[in-house]
């Protein structure tokens, strides 16, 4: 649950996506939802690779999240770690 949380859901929303479950194990999860077109991949699949067919009318991620999966998306505002780069030194020719 952890890894759909921090990494899937947080890349597929573009926001941090803090794990609140409480949900340990492993967990064979079937979500279908329409993605948005900055969801979608770019460029072409992989070879051998075939993209399932996106339903227009199905719902969206948090729709689906909710009704599928019993999961809710709530926007919070919180502190969240920062890396902060003060200076950039090319490096020296040898």
């Amino acid at each position: 649950m952890s890894r759909l949380v921090t990494q899937i859901l947080a890349q597929l929303t573009g926001r941090v996506v803090v794990d609140k479950t409480g949900l340990t194990g492993l967990y064979d999860i079937d979500l279908k939802w329409t993605p948005t077109p900055d969801q979608l991949p770019q460029g072409p699949p992989p070879p051998g690779f075939e993209l399932p067919q996106i339903d227009p009318n199905g719902p969206s991620l948090f729709t689906a999240l909710q009704e599928q999966l019993g999961l809710k998306l709530d926007a919070e505002r919180a502190p969240v770690e920062v890396v902060v780069i003060e200076k950039l030194v090319p490096p020296a020719e040898n």
